[in-house]
């Protein structure tokens, strides 16, 4: 794959999600990209969106937020799942081709070829289910 031509916006934007486990709300990265240059939100918006469109970050639509793609190595991103985490906003990408061939066939069976979706499983993860407070099992 050759390499892909970042403009300085995306570039920055990119790092700051790259050295984040948890995903990131735009003004989140807009705060810390302010001494970067980055002032307004649509310069963020912008750096994401071609972000997104290159494949190299997820928006967690039920959060509002954004993620470093985890498996850049993927040839599709048509389906890309998450487990997140309740508690700890921890975030992983699950990529699993009998789940996504899976996924087409029933939408094909619905009469739609499906162009992109975005499945998102919310729950607490193994660290947070074993974290407990008096006995008591976090949520």
């Amino acid at each position: 794959m050759s390499e892909i031509k970042l403009t300085k916006n995306q570039g920055l934007v990119l790092k700051v999600l790259e050295s984040h486990q948890s995903p990131l709300t735009a003004y989140t990265i807009l705060e810390r990209l302010n001494d970067s240059g980055l002032r307004a939100p649509p310069q963020v918006y912008r750096a994401l969106d071609k972000l997104i469109d290159l494949g190299l970050i997820h928006k967690l639509e039920s959060i509002n937020s954004f993620i470093a793609c985890q498996h850049r190595h993927c040839t599709s991103h048509q389906i890309t799942s998450f487990a997140i985490c309740e508690s700890c906003q921890c975030v992983s990408e699950i990529v699993n081709a009998e789940f996504e061939q899976t996924l087409h066939g029933l939408a094909e069976n619905a009469g739609l070829i499906p162009r992109h979706s975005t499945i998102e499983i919310h729950g607490l993860c193994t660290a947070c289910r074993n974290t407990r407070i008096d006995g008591q099992i976090l949520d």
